[in-house]
């Protein structure tokens, strides 16, 4: 693929994911059993990876199982499982604003840690994300419990960590191996703890297969190799300013499926997530550079 299509080609695949992440918060409330949030985590990303894992075969190098155990388990493990504590717990818009710091601490952990070149429009662009997303989910009658706040906070940082180790490692296997060892790593982790502390539900309908298989096969698998391969092809900050998409995503799905109200300030709102996503790409370049582009050494 040439340079020319690949700068709008590795973009628009990337926002793809957090688009289709945005429909998690509906499919979590209307469609799954309650009060399950760890086997939720571990329905939605076991299955799949173990799927890919055994269609793919291909198993990491010796050298590289620490490495892939650990962005497992913080794109995958805790971020799952904190994502839906926060699902459960708290209204998707409060859930979403909360996980929308994630693009400002990849800002702030790239400068301050990697030492990498920070671009005054990164921080705009992280902040005026955020501004957004508050305006375009928070309301007089959002509901905020503690715990919820605590897990999307966490959630966020764990893949704000995870994204950045896989830009700084560079992984010698493409999106969909890379995809396929974390996910089954991930879903390891959090199916005994899911088995260990939860109760199983005493029967699955239909409805709620469905809402696993959507949230599986599209919201997991596929997605994971589109975000994936943005954080290959393109600069950390660029790939997690995407993630604001989610909560714009599931504003709209609210609009269409729950016959909700969109007021002028989710208008303003909407504007500002596009402008901070706009700038987050603003003279971006995707290449498949390594991280030395980002990093001063």
């Amino acid at each position: 693929m040439s340079s020319a299509v690949s700068r709008w080609y590795d973009p628009w695949l990337t926002a793809l994911a957090p688009l289709i992440w945005g429909s998690t918060y509906v499919v979590t409330t209307e469609f799954l059993p309650p009060d399950v949030p760890l086997l939720s985590a571990a329905l939605r990303t076991l299955p799949v990876g173990l799927l890919m894992l055994l269609w793919l075969r291909q198993l990491p190098d010796r050298g590289w199982w620490g490495k892939i155990f650990l962005l497992g388990f913080l794109n995958i493990g805790v971020f799952q499982a904190l994502l839906f504590v926060a699902a459960y717990r708290l209204p998707g818009g409060v859930a979403a604003t909360v996980g929308a710091i994630q693009p400002l601490v990849v800002v702030i952990l790239s400068w301050a840690v990697l030492g990498a070149r920070t671009s005054w429009l990164s921080w705009i662009a992280a902040v005026s994300g955020m501004l957004g997303v508050a305006l375009l989910v928070l309301g007089p009658a959002a509901k905020l419990d503690g715990l919820g706040i605590i897990a999307a906070a966490g959630g966020a940082l764990a893949m704000a960590c995870g994204t950045l180790l896989t830009k700084r490692w560079q992984p010698p296997v493409n999106a969909l191996v890379l995809t396929s060892w974390q996910l089954s790593v991930g879903g390891l982790f959090l199916l005994p703890l899911a088995l260990s502390v939860e109760s199983l539900p005493q029967s699955i309908n239909l409805t709620q297969v469905l809402g696993y298989l959507w949230l599986g096969l599209i919201g997991t698998g596929l997605t994971y190799v589109f975000w994936l391969r943005g954080v290959m092809r393109m600069s950390a900050s660029a790939v997690t300013g995407f993630s604001l998409l989610s909560p714009l995503s599931a504003t709209v799905l609210g609009l269409v499926l729950l016959d909700q109200q969109l007021t002028w300030l989710q208008s303003v709102g909407m504007v500002l997530v596009l402008t901070g996503v706009w700038l987050g790409q603003y003279k971006m370049t995707a290449a498949v550079a390594p991280v030395t582009t980002e990093v001063r050494r």
